[in-house]
């Protein structure tokens, strides 16, 4: 079998030609260490002039566009293209990522700049707004942000001498922006009478708010505050791309190829003009200038990069080549030297040296070039041809050998023969022609199979064979130099190749995707003597696979740094070199090959090294060679939980519905009931798909989670006390250090992480917002500040939180495989790790993102836990296979064997770790787990007098372990917790049912006891009583839906899935009697009362057999009935049953025959029934909700004494209800604890007890019945309504009013309100004599140059400045008149001008800064801040300020 692994040998970036000049600005700058950065595609590079050296930043995946020094001119931002683009701050020197800043823009970062002090980076977006962001950049976060401008943006800069004040230029427009709070006020620069308006390109600010800015006629402007003070005419020919402010003034490049120097003053120093140096030609650009001391570095549109020293300033000198606009497609590389050559559709065709990494010859040929192949001697270079022809050159001069056109189409591909006798050219037109190159490339055969491009070929050793690909996928074999195909395989057997760049065929079957287009790879390439293969292709990717590449699924080692389509790739003729070169990003990239041997030494010389290998162990194909997954493990990862309906949708669908029940709303309904329900007990602990969320408090109690509930179990008195804060499933939980706070994830659309207090059961902190679907894992951090947590999103996203400020400080796309554990670095709390399917990764944080690179580890495994060990870099983990392995950073030390089977909990301890499995093993190791110290088995021999229950098997799987108060916590996949002394009794403390739905529930008739039925295949026998336990359980051959206890308590009837029901002994579970009569499930099943004589069976295909329990025989069958029954009653008499089926129907049918009986439903309110239970019927009309089309009352139970109507649904509320509950929407106490559905519902038999069961969520919850004297106001008592009634209360006329109205935000380009007639300066009036035209006979002028009065004289604008206002805002708002000034003034405001009045002089002063109606405003008065005022206005926008007022119309 071929060997699908990726291979142990790597490739290592070792140099980048090119520079990104077009489209760009202002991206080349002196480091402090004298080094230059700029980048180049997806690449920042730091290059040493001095040693001739490149470092490289790959922390981008898409194309780079922006970037900017700091101040201290070591720190570098860069901002990239792509549909979710980021900022990277990093080190020039180390070149790793110091912060990522994400989530602001879309679409590109087009400009950075940072302050002067280096603490603020901002930002401007590609998106339709332009968007402006000014980032704290270290921590990661969002200052301000503001829509930039309508138009593009070029620049953007700090004023660096005026703090929070910046200035950004763009097409037609310039805007002075200040930074106040978190706002960003623009205001736009007045170009006035001193000069056009027009685009500005470029800027740089100087002191006393002087801003220079070059403009697209070659002009500077020169600016004082946000006025165009003077300008300076003629600075360049042509626009001006890039201005640079250094301490001796200011350095400026422009279109017309020269580079200007200034004063301080901005006094001209001296031109250098390129295209007049040696190095220059016509149409030079320069986008980018930086000046520094004597040095000037110059980049240019065409991709070089020129440095210049001022002294010596007409030779600079040419640092840095690369191809111009236009796709680069040829690469060819020298047969026996280290020379790579490249052609490109700028037309030009260039030779580089690899060892030296620079341009040793260049040619412009006449036509953009599309392929190139050297000559099996080396001697003559072919060139394909855009135009469809091909050009020989000899490489020796660079001179024309031939050049021959035969075809119309691009010439796409050309090759050799090894013999170097024959030239085989691959053209667009479907055709190969063959030429002899001894003949003068006279043509002498041609290959014509193909019906679409030829994309590739290869020759065969002894070249007489040549092998094609085309572009409808297809391979065809051809005889040289005939052109005849070959279709017989046999004769093909047999045929070596001499190269392999061809992408289709049997050896390269792996390199293919899934889903990928059969164009996806544009090129590949084979190394025969290390058996490795490399490809290219149109994500950017250059991949190293073993070679042959057969089966499909091959794994390999992938490489970033192209930004966009890699065009072709080549191996160096001595295999040390691989070359890419890039289509759009027009770079040649240049790999260092390190053969396996090799790598083996780089792993720990260079760990740093290994970054460049991007998810080392990786396959796009499926994972058919990983272990097959253990079943739990697979069971839990396909858990979606998802929800059709999710609590946080209620208000929107109540909304929805709100018209059709306005009639109803206005009746007058009955209140709540009086008395209500306290969450007393749940029996159950959620441990089928969830790990490590058991721990022990401070104080000794235990916390764990189960349904939507957080409990605090105290082990001394057996009582629970309960964090009702969530609304669905809680899927993790994480114990703060210190042991007294905890935090809980749950599901949702939205999905929350509540952090609480064990003692108070308080929240404090509510995290919302990253999380969709749910939270599946958390972690604190060592110093408990800071909480980690992964979502359930398709991503797995983690997000590193400041959890007391509910601050989000870093987020990053975790997996794509579901995360099973997150742990935080005890010892840097920048780092973590992530464990799940098939991968183990580690992360450090990085400002507003994170970096993260995955664990070497020779096979693909998946971890189930994870923790950190005694120094920060060592890492254990448990993985489905039963291993324990140890970490050194991300390297795989060593494995060893702990349990059989899965791994699922792991806990550190001061001295040691303590381990638990599948196996059902709880095992004590030493502190670098060399030797197991101890073991115990979890069995029902050695389960202890004083457990609160019974073991339901032994060795049960073990999910979560820890350790506290000399005790092993542990929890298991049945849902049970157990106490571990270690001297060896195991005390049963909690248990439920195992995992799936929960749905018969009975209480006794005269005892607190209850029984339950579950899809877990157990009936259990609980009780009610203090001791709060399991009494009995007997395991089921089905599950069951349903059980009923006899009136006397002696026996008890069970429904099962299969359709047959057991009557078993209620005190030992033991068999009476069965029967099965249904093939469908039994979905309810009663008793009659009194002596139980009777016994009524639904099933879920549509019948009730009645059977007579003395005879245990069937002696009635009630049909009649379409749809599956739910709900049985009987009436106290025993002689009618009330039948609800799943369509909400109501029928009744006389027992025992079963005769079908039809009841008008006055009389059947007079009915004395023994039970009810059902749901739908006249008196309880009202339990129904609103949105009851998207949610279902499964259940309802009514207490003996007819009073009080208990009901569970589908949304996992459980409500109280008056009874009779007449009339739609009546008013209830809602109780939230069950996550999903409320399968069952049923009071104790003295009332003073609520069973609820809930289905997925497993748990039996006990409530205590409170009645109105003895009950105090809850957490969980909640009086509501579905809809609110008018008469409820009601509304006084001036607060409906009020509450109608709706501020809309208005849109500043229409009109505030509706207007009618003609302003008056747009009337019509009849031009006086000196007004009218003269009468001209010349053409109309066009409709620009009407409208267009540069010329002509302009009256002068004069100012108004507001003087008084009439008026105050009382008519919706309320508190909204203060004092200030301790009496002597008073505030207020109308419209949207905020108003100081002074009592003394009647003067009015104005804030004017709101640009809509203020609502709202108050007043600071704590004394440190006197006179600050908030005001808040109708269009969201929310200003606080200190008065800065003009008073009565003076500054």
């Amino acid at each position: 079998m071929a060997d699908r692994t990726a291979p142990n040998c790597h490739l290592r970036l070792e140099w980048v030609y090119g520079y990104r000049g077009h489209q760009c600005r202002n991206n080349l700058y002196y480091t402090s260490a004298k080094e230059i950065v700029y980048f180049v595609a997806g690449v920042g590079v730091v290059y040493n002039t001095r040693e001739h050296k490149q470092k490289f930043y790959l922390g981008h995946n898409d194309d780079i566009i922006s970037l900017a020094l700091h101040p201290e001119r070591v720190m570098v931002a860069t901002g990239q293209v792509g549909k979710e683009p980021y900022i990277c701050v990093w080190d020039s020197y180390t070149v790793q990522t110091v912060s990522i800043l994400k989530d602001m823009h879309t679409h590109g970062i087009a400009c950075l700049a940072f302050n002067l002090e280096g603490q603020c980076l901002v930002s401007v977006g590609l998106d339709s707004k332009n968007t402006i962001c000014v980032w704290d950049w270290r921590r990661g976060r969002v200052l301000a942000a503001a829509p930039g401008h309508t138009d593009r943006i070029f620049d953007i800069s700090w004023d660096l001498f005026q703090q929070s004040k910046l200035v950004s230029c763009g097409v037609k427009h310039i805007k002075f922006w200040s930074l106040c709070g978190n706002a960003l006020t623009p205001k736009r620069g007045v170009f006035g009478k001193t000069g056009d308006l027009q685009t500005i390109l470029c800027l740089a600010c100087a002191r006393e708010e002087i801003t220079y800015s070059g403009a697209l006629n070659g002009d500077i402007y020169v600016w004082k505050g946000i006025n165009l003070i003077r300008t300076v005419q003629g600075a360049h020919g042509s626009g001006i791309f890039s201005m640079n402010a250094c301490e001796e003034g200011f350095a400026t490049g422009g279109r017309d190829g020269c580079i200007r120097l200034w004063d301080l003053n901005f006094k001209p120093i001296t031109v250098i003009d390129l295209r007049e140096t040696d190095q220059g030609y016509k149409g030079l650009s320069v986008r980018s200038v930086c000046w520094r001391g004597d040095h000037i570095l110059i980049g240019t549109q065409d991709s070089e990069i020129f440095e210049v020293v001022v002294h010596d300033r007409t030779k600079p000198f040419l640092i840095m080549q690369g191809h111009c606009e236009g796709e680069l497609w040829a690469l060819a590389t020298h047969p026996t030297k280290p020379l790579a050559m490249t052609g490109s559709d700028d037309r030009s065709v260039r030779i580089w040296s690899l060892v030296d990494h620079a341009l040793i010859a260049r040619c412009n040929m006449e036509e953009p070039i599309r392929c190139a192949v050297f000559s099996p001697d080396g001697i003559h270079l072919a060139l394909g041809m855009k135009d469809g022809s091909f050009t020989v050159l000899r490489v020796r001069d660079m001179t024309e050998v031939v050049h021959i056109k035969d075809r119309k189409e691009a010439i796409h591909e050309l090759k050799y023969s090894p013999d170097g006798s024959y030239l085989a050219v691959g053209s667009n037109d479907n055709s190969v022609d063959i030429y002899n190159v001894m003949q003068r490339y006279k043509k002498v055969g041609e290959c014509v199979g193909s019906t679409s491009f030829i994309t590739h070929m290869d020759w065969s050793t002894d070249s007489k064979f040549l092998q094609t690909n085309d572009g409808n996928g297809r391979r065809l074999f051809y005889r040289i130099p005939s052109g005849k195909e070959v279709t017989n395989r046999e004769e093909l057997k047999l045929v070596q190749w001499s190269s392999w760049t061809c992408v289709l065929g049997p050896e390269v079957n792996g390199i293919w995707p899934k889903y990928s287009d059969i164009n996806d790879i544009n090129s590949v390439d084979a190394n025969f003597s290390n058996q490795v293969l490399i490809t290219a292709d149109d994500y950017g990717l250059v991949k190293l696979f073993r070679y042959p590449c057969i089966r499909k699924g091959a794994k390999f080692k992938k490489y970033l740094g192209h930004s966009a389509h890699i065009t072709n790739i080549r191996w160096s003729h001595d295999y040390q070199w691989v070359i890419s070169i890039g289509g759009a990003d027009h770079s040649v990239f240049q790999w260092k090959f390190v053969p396996e041997r090799k790598s083996k030494e780089t792993l720990h010389i260079a760990p740093q090294e290994t970054l460049m290998d991007s998810h080392s162990e990786e396959s796009d194909s499926d994972q058919s060679d990983v272990p097959e997954m253990d079943s739990e493990i697979e069971q839990e990862t396909q858990h979606t939980y998802r929800r059709q309906v999710y609590k946080e949708d209620l208000p929107q669908l109540k909304e929805q519905c709100k018209e059709k029940h306005r009639a109803m709303a206005m009746k007058k309904r009955e209140r709540a009931p009086a008395s209500g329900l306290r969450l007393h007990f749940i029996h159950g602990y959620r441990g089928y798909d969830c790990r490590s969320n058991l721990f022990y408090t401070q104080t000794g109690e235990i916390v764990y989670h189960v349904a939507a509930v957080g409990v605090v179990y105290n082990r001394q008195q057996n009582t629970q006390r309960f964090y009702l804060g969530h609304d669905d499933d809680i899927l993790c939980l994480a114990i703060h250090p210190v042991k007294d706070y905890v935090a809980t994830g749950q599901v949702g659309r939205d999905s929350s992480i509540h952090v609480w207090e064990t003692e108070f059961l308080k929240p404090l902190s509510v995290l919302k917002g990253f999380h969709q679907f749910g939270v599946c894992a958390l972690d604190f951090s060592a110093d408990g500040k800071r909480l980690a947590s992964v979502g359930l999103d398709e991503n797995h996203t983690i997000v590193l939180w400041e959890w007391r400020k509910g601050e989000k400080l870093s987020t990053i796309r975790g997996s794509k495989d579901k995360i099973f554990v997150i742990k935080i670095n005890p010892h840097v709390p920048d780092k973590l790790i992530t464990a799940g399917v098939k991968h183990m990764k580690f992360w450090h944080r990085a400002g507003g993102g994170m970096i993260g690179k995955k664990g070497s580890m020779g096979k693909t495994e998946t971890m189930m836990c994870a923790v950190y060990g005694w120094t920060e870099e060592m890492v254990f983990s448990g993985t489905c296979t039963g291993d324990i392995c140890i970490w050194r950073d991300m390297f795989l030390v060593k494995t060893l064997k702990a349990h059989d089977g899965p791994v699922f909990s792991m806990h550190a301890l001061e001295k040691g770790f303590v381990t638990g499995g599948k196996d059902g093993i709880v095992a004590l190791w030493d502190d670098t787990f060399e030797r197991c110290l101890k073991t115990y088995a979890i069995k029902r021999s050695v389960l202890a007098p004083g457990s609160k229950g019974l073991l339901l098997e032994d060795n049960p799987s073990i999910r979560a372990i820890s350790l506290g108060h000399g005790y092993i916590l542990v929890g298991t996949k049945n849902g049970e917790i157990l106490e571990v002394d270690k001297n060896g009794p195991i005390t049963l403390l909690v248990q439920g049912h195992m995992e799936g739905e929960v749905c018969g529930l009975a209480t006794h008739p005269h005892l607190p006891l209850c029984a339950t039925v579950s899809d877990d295949k157990t009936l259990r026998i609980w009780d009610l009583s203090p001791s709060h336990c399991m009494l009995a359980v007997r395991k089921l051959k089905k599950g069951g839906r349903c059980c009923c206890f006899s009136p006397d308590g002696k026996a008890l009837a069970v429904g099962l899935n299969d359709g047959s029901f057991l009557i078993v002994n209620a005190d030992t579970l033991e068999d009476l009697v069965s029967f099965h009569h249904r093939k469908d499930l039994i979905s309810e099943i009663r008793f009659s009362p009194v002596t139980g004589k009777y016994l009524a069976v639904a099933s879920a295909d549509s019948f009730v057999d009645i059977y007579n329990v003395m005879s245990s025989k069937r002696v009635g069958v009630c049909k009649g009935s379409m749809n599956y029954i739910t709900h049985l009653d009987w009436d106290k008499r025993g002689k009618l049953l009330q039948v609800n089926t799943s369509a909400k129907e109501q029928f009744f049918f006389e027992a025992p025959r079963g005769k079908k009986q039809t009841i008008p439903s006055t009389e059947v309110e007079k009915i004395d029934w023994s039970t009810w239970t059902c749901v739908v019927g006249s008196s309880c009309e009202g339990i129904w909700p609103v949105v009851s089309e998207v949610t279902e009352v499964t259940s309802a139970c009514l207490t003996s004494d007819k009073k009080l109507l208990a009901t569970g649904d589908d949304l996992g509320y459980v409500k109280l209800f008056k009874y009779p509950v007449k009339g739609k929407y009546a008013k209830f106490k809602r109780y939230m604890a069950h996550s999903t559905h409320v399968t069952n519902v049923r009071w104790s038999h003295d009332d003073s007890l609520l069973a609820s069961v809930g289905g997925s969520d497993t748990c039996l919850m006990i409530w205590s019945h409170e009645t109105e004297s003895c009950r105090e106001a809850r957490q969980c008592d909640s009086e509501e309504s579905d809809i609110e009634s008018e008469d409820d209360g009601g509304y006084d006329s001036d607060v409906t009013r009020e509450n109608e109205i709706i501020y809309i935000i208005k849109a500043l380009s229409t009109n505030y309100r509706p207007m009618t007639g003609v302003k008056p300066h747009l009337q019509q009036k009849e031009p006086s004599a000196d007004e009218r035209p003269p009468v001209s006979r010349a053409p109309p002028m066009p409709e620009k140059l009407q409208t267009n009065n540069v010329g002509k004289k302009k009256r002068p604008i004069e100012d108004l400045v507001l003087e008084l206002v009439f008026g105050y805002r009382g008519n919706d708002c309320r508190n909204n008149v203060h004092y200030l000034n301790e009496g002597a003034d008073i505030i207020y405001h109308t419209a949207s001008v905020g108003v100081v009045l002074n009592l003394t002089t009647a003067c009015q002063s104005f804030y004017l800064e709101h640009s809509d109606d203020i609502l709202c405003l108050t007043i600071n008065q704590h004394p440190k801040f006197p006179n600050v005022v908030a005001t808040g206005q109708a269009t969201l926008v929310i200003c606080q300020l200190r008065l800065r007022l003009s008073m009565c119309g003076k500054p």
